[in-house]
Formats: structure tokens, sequence, C-alpha cells
């Protein structure tokens, strides 16, 4: 009777955690409209999946904002594909998923303008051809992977989102926000050039380059965690997150390690 019992309690379990699980689709975008990607092809994709919840690569601030908008004045592909799901399914949730205060904390700190201006000034002195050999080959390497993204960002929206991209744009990723690094923390020159943070103080480029390498992973770790949240929060519902191709694989790598709840990773072209 006891075996009865516990065998019949473990059948309803199986069935009670199979019917609880989520399914989370992480969806790599490309953020403006363009011929091969656009609000119509996303909606698609969303009506294909038929999500109950939807994440987006903004913080509260960013959402908020995104839903004060009228319809016609939506830019973006996953806001304006999003925002058309809802009007076919409303009772869609639909919430922000990114590291809270992004923008105003990358500011604060000094990573922006410097990530940019230090990239700028690795191109002007490779073209200078004030680099050495090693310095070279780093820039160069990072330059080849960005322009191998470019060319699969061309192309149907499947080709930007499979493992063998997920590889490609972690390599560009880590050439970025790794190897470059080396050349900032060699040169003289990056020591030497400033901005001026929101609060008066000065960042060398130097500086303000490495701090945005770090954010990178704080980010996409906090993405990643902040998803498994809703995740946790909303058993057996169908989650797409809509991100950046970028960040894919840096978000399903996280999701990977942190799935004791047994979620789905699904790719939207294998339903």
């Amino acid at each position: 009777m006891k075996y009865l019992i516990a065998l019949c309690f473990f059948a309803w379990s199986q069935v009670w955690f199979s019917q609880n699980k989520n399914e989370i689709y992480v969806i790599g975008n490309i953020h403006q409209n363009v011929p091969n990607y656009n609000p119509a092809i996303l909606f698609g994709i969303l009506d294909q999946i038929k999500p109950d919840i939807i994440l987006h690569e903004v913080d509260s601030k960013g959402m908020n904002e995104y839903e004060a908008m009228a319809e016609t004045d939506l830019k973006e592909n996953e806001i304006t594909a999003s925002t058309q799901y809802l009007k076919k399914y409303p009772k869609t949730i639909r919430a922000p998923f990114d590291f809270e205060g992004r923008n105003q904390y990358r500011k604060d700190k000094g990573m922006v303008p410097t990530d940019n201006l230090a990239v700028q000034l690795i191109d002007s002195l490779y073209k200078a051809k004030s680099l050495d050999a090693t310095d070279s080959k780093i820039y160069e390497r990072f330059l080849s992977t960005t322009e191998e993204l470019k060319k699969v960002a061309e192309l149907a929206p499947k080709n930007f989102n499979n493992a063998e991209n997920d590889q490609l744009c972690e390599k560009r990723q880590n050439e970025q926000y790794h190897e470059l690094t080396k050349i900032t923390d060699k040169r003289p020159e990056f020591a030497k050039r400033f901005v001026v943070k929101p609060n008066g103080e000065k960042i060398s480029y130097r500086d303000g380059f490495k701090l945005m390498s770090g954010f990178w992973d704080l980010r996409n770790q906090t993405m990643a965690s902040n998803i498994y949240k809703a995740a946790a929060q909303h058993p057996g519902k169908k989650i797409v997150v809509l991100t950046g191709f970028l960040h894919r694989y840096y978000i399903i790598k996280q999701l990977t390690k942190l799935n004791d709840l047994k979620y789905v990773i699904k790719e939207f072209y294998d339903l």
C-alpha cells in the first residue's frame, strides 16, 4: 500500500512538474528596422510562439517611457512588435529585465563616453600605424569578427539566433572587452586622456574602458538573474526574452547555470 501511494505521488508530481515548467525563448534582435528584420517579422515570431510574458532589454524607466509613447512614435523592432502583440493578446505580461538604472550608472561611473572614445583612439593609432605588431593583430581580429557579424545580421533571423552565431558573438565580445584592454592598459595615451564624470571628477580612457569591460559581465549576469526571477514568479508560462543578439550567448549560458527551476530553453524555429 505504501509503495502504491508513493508511486501515485511520484506520478502526480511528475505531471505537475511537467505542467509547471517554463519555456524560455531568448530571441536575439537587431534593434532598428532593416529589410531583413522588422516589426512585422518579429510579430510573426511572437504570434507563432504565443508567449504569456514578454521581457524587454530595458530597465523600469525605459519600459515606462516605451509604454507612454504613442504607437506611431515607436521606433525599435522589439517594442513595436510587442505592442502589436499586446493588442491581439491583451492579457500578455510585458516587463523589463535589464540592469536597473543602466544608462545613468554608466555615465556616473565614467564608462560612457570613455568606452567609445577608447575604441576610437585605438582605431586612430592603428590607422596611423602607431600600434606594434601584437596590438595591431588584436585590433585586426576585433575588426574581422565585427565584419563577420555584420554579414550575418543581413540574413534571416534564424542566422543570428543559433549556437554557431552565439559562439561568434562571444568571440567578438571577448575581443572587445578583454583583448582590447591589453592595448589600453599598455599604451600611455589611454592614461593621459580624460573625460569628466557628472560629479566633476576626471576619469581616464583607460580606467573608463576597463570599468565598461567589467560591466559587460555584471549587466548580462543581472539580466539573466532577472529572467530567472520572472520564471520563478510565473511557473508554467511561456517567456520570450527580447535582447540584442550580442547578448544572447551570455544570457543563455547564465540561464543554463541557474536552471534549478528546470525551465526549457527553446528556439523560436523549433516549435
